[in-house]
C-alpha cells in the first residue's frame, strides 16, 4: 500500500472514530451498547412522588384534616347566610328582633332574681328554723330543771342539819325552802328528794317526809344559785339558823362553785290543763 492510501485511511479514521467499532462489533455478531439518556433533577422528583407511599397514620391525619377544614367551610358559610339574612332584612325585621331579644333578656334576669330571692328565703327559713330548735331545747332545759325532771349544776351552797335530839319538825324545813326560794335558789334537793313548786313536807313520827317520802336526820341540803345570797337569806336575825339552833339542832352552811342536783322527778301528765297555744 502506498503513502497516499495510508494517509487517506488515517483521515478517515478520524473523521468516524464511533462507527469503526461498530461496524468491527457488527462483525463480530455483537450488539453496540446504547448511550444512556441523562436524568434531571424535576424527572427525580417526580419518580420519588408517584406513586405515592401512605401509611395508615398519614391516611387517617388526612381525613381528619379533611374533616376540619369541612366542618370549617360549612360553618363559614352558615354565618355567612345568617349576615346575609341579617344585612338583607328591613328595618323594622331588626327592630322586632332586638326588642325580642331584650324581652328575653328581662324574662331572665326577672327569673334570675326570683330564684335568688327564693334562695335567700330558704336561707333565713333554715337559719329560724334552727334558732327556734335552739330555743325550744333551751327552755324545754329550764323547764326540767324546774320540774326536777333532769339533772343541774351550778355554784351554789350546801347546808347540813344535824337534829341530835329530834326536835326539828317539818315546819321548819319548809321555811329553810322559802326562804331559800326566796333569795334566789334554781334548784333544791333534800337527802334525795328533789324539791319542785308542789313539793310538800309533813311531820312523819321521830322524822320528816318530802312528797311522801321519808327521810331522816342529818338533813342535807344542796341548793343551787347565787352563794353570795343564798347563805346571808338563812344567816339574817331570827331566821332560819337561829330558828333550829334554838331546836339545839348544829345547822353547817358551806359555799361551792360546782352544786350537782341530780335527783330526778318524773314528768307528771295533769288531768285536765292542756296548752292553749295552737
Amino acid at each position: 500500500m502506498s503513502n497516499q492510501d495510508e494517509t487517506a485511511e488515517n483521515r478517515l479514521r478520524k473523521e468516524l472514530p464511533d462507527e469503526v467499532p461498530s461496524a468491527a462489533a457488527s462483525a463480530q455478531g455483537g450488539e453496540v451498547p446504547q448511550p444512556q439518556p441523562e436524568v434531571t433533577g424535576r424527572q427525580r422528583l417526580a419518580k420519588g412522588l408517584w406513586p405515592p407511599r401512605v401509611s395508615r397514620a398519614q391516611l387517617i391525619v388526612a381525613l381528619l384534616l379533611f374533616g376540619l377544614g369541612f366542618g370549617l367551610a360549612v360553618q363559614v358559610a352558615s354565618n355567612s347566610d345568617g349576615d346575609d339574612a341579617l344585612r338583607g332584612a328591613r328595618q323594622e325585621d331588626l327592630v322586632r328582633i332586638l326588642d325580642e331579644l331584650d324581652d328575653r333578656t328581662q324574662r331572665l334576669e326577672d327569673e334570675k332574681q326570683g330564684l335568688e330571692k327564693q334562695r335567700d328565703e330558704l336561707e333565713n327559713s333554715s337559719n329560724q328554723a334552727e334558732e327556734a330548735r335552739r330555743q325550744t331545747l333551751e327552755k324545754e332545759r329550764q323547764l326540767g330543771i324546774l320540774a326536777g325532771t333532769v339533772a343541774a349544776q351550778g355554784p351554789g351552797i350546801a347546808v347540813t342539819i344535824d337534829d341530835t335530839k329530834g326536835t326539828v319538825e317539818a315546819d321548819m324545813l319548809l321555811d329553810a325552802i322559802q326562804e331559800l326560794r326566796a333569795a334566789g335558789a334554781e334548784a333544791i334537793q333534800v337527802n334525795g328528794v328533789r324539791v319542785v313548786a308542789g313539793t310538800y313536807l309533813t311531820d312523819s313520827g321521830n322524822s320528816v317526809s318530802v312528797d311522801g317520802n321519808k327521810i331522816n336526820a342529818p338533813y342535807r341540803f344542796k341548793v343551787i344559785g347565787k352563794p353570795q345570797d343564798l347563805e346571808p337569806a338563812l344567816n339574817i336575825p331570827g331566821g332560819v339558823v337561829q330558828t333550829l339552833e334554838k331546836e339545839q339542832a348544829v345547822v353547817t352552811v358551806e359555799r361551792s362553785d360546782k352544786i350537782v342536783v341530780d335527783a330526778l322527778r318524773a314528768a307528771e301528765q295533769p288531768d285536765y290543763a292542756r296548752s292553749s297555744s295552737r
